[in-house]
């Protein structure tokens, strides 16, 4: 199952950093993947308004390029929901809604991006439905495996 996080604001790299962080250490999420607005040009920017950074999530480095405005988890209990909800209060105080309401916000088949991108090739199932044909996989997907971090 999965199920949309939607704050009533777009978080920022620390919120999203923490946010992230207690997730991932739920034994039942399986996924986790943010959407948002892109940061912008950041060399065209002064220093006090460059957003883009490096996030810690598991141990793991990952350069953050989007602004949180969404964040998607997926799951298999249902009762997990309610260790997320208390997730999501402690960091987003100013509101937020937890959406169940499709069956799938992430995609668990093959899509015709992944096919143009690698063709018949074998795909790890953490990968389906992550790829844009237009862009280079490693600048935008950053995977965290859990098993690696025993």
């Amino acid at each position: 199952m999965d199920i949309e996080i939607f704050p009533m604001r777009v978080l920022g790299s620390d919120t999203t950093e923490k946010i992230l962080n207690d997730l991932e250490s739920l034994d039942d999420v399986k996924r986790t993947v943010i959407q948002g607005p892109r940061f912008p040009n950041e060399e065209t920017l002064p220093p006090q308004y460059r957003e883009r950074k490096v996030i810690h999530v598991n141990g793991n480095d990952i350069t953050l390029k989007v602004k949180t405005g969404r964040i998607f988890v997926e799951l298999t209990m249902e009762s997990t929901i309610d260790e997320i909800e208390k997730i999501c209060e402690k960091y987003i105080p100013f509101g937020f809604e937890i959406n169940q309401n499709k069956a799938n916000y992430i995609r668990k088949q093959r899509t015709v991006s992944d096919n143009i991108k690698y063709g018949d090739a074998e795909l790890p199932d953490e990968l389906i439905g992550m790829t844009d044909q237009y862009s280079k996989f490693d600048d935008n997907v950053s995977i965290l495996r859990k098993d690696d971090l025993d």
